[in-house]
């Protein structure tokens, strides 16, 4: 078996190389899971923050609802509900590009999982903690604000940093809407090229540095607001 690794310098029939395919490729797989990073923290963020809402049932119901819909349904199928069967009951839904509807797809499945840490964070602290922040007056979106989130987000770094890391992983689903991801890109290279051990193995490379990237800027994170007792250092990054 040889490995002819010039196969990237090879043009690709549109003036560019497979190379240079690559890497736009990569900053699709960026994008994508950047742009669903953030709906997922937003929305992770205020479902997680309702379900331990004290004396709000309803809310609590609808925000738990949410989490079990959207950690219930497989991704995939959730990719295909947003783009064929969403813009049908929604029409102005189809001027959306498909990376809109595949960045929704996958934060909103992500935020289920997040909300679901966020929960648990705040329900970790003493009880002390929020009867603090009420007897010093605060309504409780203040008690939230400045008593609750600080300390919970804290805790709950070394989760975050694996959901993040997951989620970068997951947009190589965004290939069954057409999305030009690093995912397509080796598919379509591969019947192109015939050389499939080449491509797939650099695709594999760039996941695993994007990935360990992301592994590292959360270790920092949480080496930098660590509590102690709470988190012990390096858990994000696996080191000591």
């Amino acid at each position: 078996m040889t490995w002819d690794w010039k196969v990237f310098l090879n043009d690709d029939g549109s003036g560019r190389t497979y190379l240079q395919w690559m890497f736009d490729a990569w900053g699709w797989t960026l994008a994508v899971a950047g742009a669903s990073w953030v709906v997922a923290m937003g929305v992770g963020l205020l479902v997680g923050v309702v379900r331990t809402l004290p004396n709000s049932p309803w809310l609590v119901r609808l925000s738990n609802a949410w989490v079990e819909l959207f950690r219930n349904i497989p991704l995939l199928v959730q990719i295909f509900i947003w783009y064929f069967v969403v813009p049908k009951m929604f029409p102005p839904l189809k001027e959306l590009p498909s990376f809109i509807l595949v960045v929704f797809a996958l934060g909103f499945f992500t935020s289920a999982r997040i909300a679901e840490q966020v929960r648990a964070g705040v329900q970790a602290l003493p009880r002390g903690q929020r009867y603090a922040g009420m007897a010093m007056g605060f309504t409780t979106a203040q008690t939230y604000r400045y008593v609750i989130l600080p300390m919970a987000l804290r805790i709950i770094v070394p989760p975050l940093t694996s959901e993040s890391m997951n989620l970068l992983k997951n947009s190589s689903v965004a290939f069954a809407v057409s999305i030009a991801e690093l995912t397509m890109f080796a598919m379509q290279a591969q019947e192109e090229t015939s050389r499939g051990i080449e491509i797939y193995l650099a695709v594999t490379a760039l996941y695993a540095v994007s990935a360990f990237a992301i592994n590292r800027v959360f270790a920092f994170i949480e080496k930098r607001v660590q509590i102690p007792g709470y988190i012990v250092a390096g858990t994000a990054g696996g080191g000591h």
